[in-house]
C-alpha cells in the first residue's frame, strides 16, 4: 500500500500558479517593459495613454461596480435577473433600442456588461445591448451628420438597432436549442456551475448597510469587479496605443478604396483590426469616400470596427467563453456587411 505524500510545491508550480492568476497583470507588464527596453517614447507614450483613458473611463466604472455591489449586497440581482428572463424577446428589443441611443463608447460599455451579467441577465439582452452599444451615442450622431451627413448618421443608428435585434435573437434562438446554456466564464456573473439557471429569488434588504454580512458582501464585490475590469481594461488600452501608433491610415486608405461589392468584404474586414476609434475613423471614412469609395464600404468599416474594437473585443473575451467571442466576432462581421451592403443599396435607390 502507498502511503500520500504531501510536497512542497516547487518554483515552476508557483510560477504556474502566479501567471493563471495574474496573466493579465503580466500581459501588460510585458508589454510596457519589451518597449522600455527597444523603444522608451513609445512606452511612455502606452502607458500615459492606458492611464488617461483608465482616467476618462473611471464614472462608468465606479457607477457600473457600485450597482454591481448594491445588487448583490441587498439580493435585488435576484428580482433583476427573474425580471428580464420572463420575457426575453422584450427584453432583447428594449436592449437593442437602449444601446442604440445610449452614450456608452466601446470602453464605457464595459463595466455596465458585467453589471448586467453580475445581476444575471440573460446572455440574448446582453448580446443585443453588446452589439449595438459601440457603435452610435448621441454625440456620435451628432458628429456623424456633421463630418458625413444626415443620411449615413441615421442610417448607422438604425444598423446599431438592427445588429443588436440580429445578435440578441441568434443568441436567443440558440440558446432556445440547448446552446450557450454555460456561456460565460466561472465566477463571472451568472456563469459556471450551473449559475446560469434562473436564481431563486430571496426577500430583499434595501438597508444592507445595518447588516455586517451584506456590507462585506459590497465590499468584496466591488473590490473583485474593480480587479476583474481594471486589469482588463489596462491590457486593452495599451494594446489600442500600440496600434494607433503602429498601423498608418495611409495603410487603411490603401486597402478600403474602390468601388463594387470587394469593398464592402474588405471594409468589413480591415475594420476590425485597423480601427482606430468612433471618432477619429469618421474623418478617415470621410476622405475615403470622397476619393472614391464606396458609402456602403465606410458604413461596414465602422459598424465592424466599432464593435470589434480592441476594448470591446477584450471585453467579450474576459467574461464569456471562446465559443460565445467566436459568436460575437461572426455576428459583428455578418451584422457589419448586411449593413453595408443594405447601405449601398439604399444610397444607389
Amino acid at each position: 500500500m502507498s502511503v500520500a505524500t504531501h510536497s512542497t510545491p516547487g518554483p515552476w508550480a508557483n510560477l504556474r500558479h502566479l501567471w493563471r492568476d495574474q496573466r493579465v497583470w503580466l500581459a501588460s507588464a510585458f508589454i510596457l517593459a519589451v518597449l522600455a527596453v527597444f523603444d522608451p517614447t513609445q512606452a511612455a507614450e502606452s502607458a500615459l495613454f492606458a492611464g488617461g483613458a483608465l482616467v476618462n473611463t473611471a464614472p462608468f466604472l465606479v457607477l457600473s461596480i457600485a450597482i454591481a455591489a448594491w445588487a448583490g449586497a441587498t439580493g435585488a440581482d435576484n428580482l433583476i435577473a427573474k425580471a428580464f428572463t420572463g420575457a426575453p424577446l422584450l427584453m432583447i428589443v428594449l436592449a437593442a433600442l437602449a444601446g442604440g441611443v445610449s452614450p456608452f463608447c466601446s470602453c464605457g460599455v464595459i463595466p455596465l456588461i458585467a453589471a448586467l451579467l453580475a445581476m444575471g441577465v440573460p446572455l440574448s439582452a446582453v448580446m443585443a445591448f453588446w452589439l449595438a452599444s459601440p457603435i452610435m451615442d448621441p454625440s456620435m450622431f451628432v458628429l456623424t451628420a456633421g463630418v458625413l451627413n444626415m443620411e449615413f448618421a441615421i442610417a448607422k443608428t438604425l444598423a446599431a438597432v438592427g445588429l443588436g435585434l440580429f445578435g440578441g435573437l441568434v443568441v436567443h434562438l440558440m440558446a432556445r436549442g440547448g446552446a450557450l446554456s454555460d456561456p460565460l466564464r466561472d465566477g463571472i456573473g451568472n456563469g459556471g456551475c450551473g449559475g446560469s439557471k434562473i436564481r431563486a429569488p430571496k426577500p430583499v434588504v434595501w438597508r444592507f448597510w445595518e447588516d455586517a454580512g451584506r456590507r462585506a458582501k459590497f465590499g468584496m464585490t466591488a473590490l473583485t469587479t474593480t480587479l476583474f475590469l481594471a486589469k482588463w481594461l489596462t491590457l486593452a488600452f495599451l494594446l489600442e496605443s500600440l496600434m494607433l501608433a503602429w498601423i498608418p491610415a495611409e495603410t487603411v486608405t490603401a486597402a478600403l478604396g474602390g468601388e463594387g461589392l470587394m469593398p464592402i468584404v474588405m471594409a468589413t474586414l480591415v475594420g476590425v483590426p485597423a480601427y482606430l476609434n468612433g471618432y477619429a475613423a469618421l474623418p478617415l471614412v470621410s476622405g475615403l469616400i470622397e476619393r472614391g469609395m464606396a458609402p456602403g464600404a465606410g458604413m461596414a468599416f465602422l459598424v465592424a470596427g466599432g464593435v470589434t474594437s480592441i476594448p470591446a473585443a477584450m471585453a467579450v473575451w474576459a467574461l464569456a467563453r471562446p465559443q460565445v467571442f467566436a459568436l460575437y466576432i461572426g455576428l459583428s462581421l455578418a451584422g457589419a456587411f448586411a449593413s453595408g451592403l443594405l447601405f449601398q443599396l439604399w444610397v444607389m435607390a
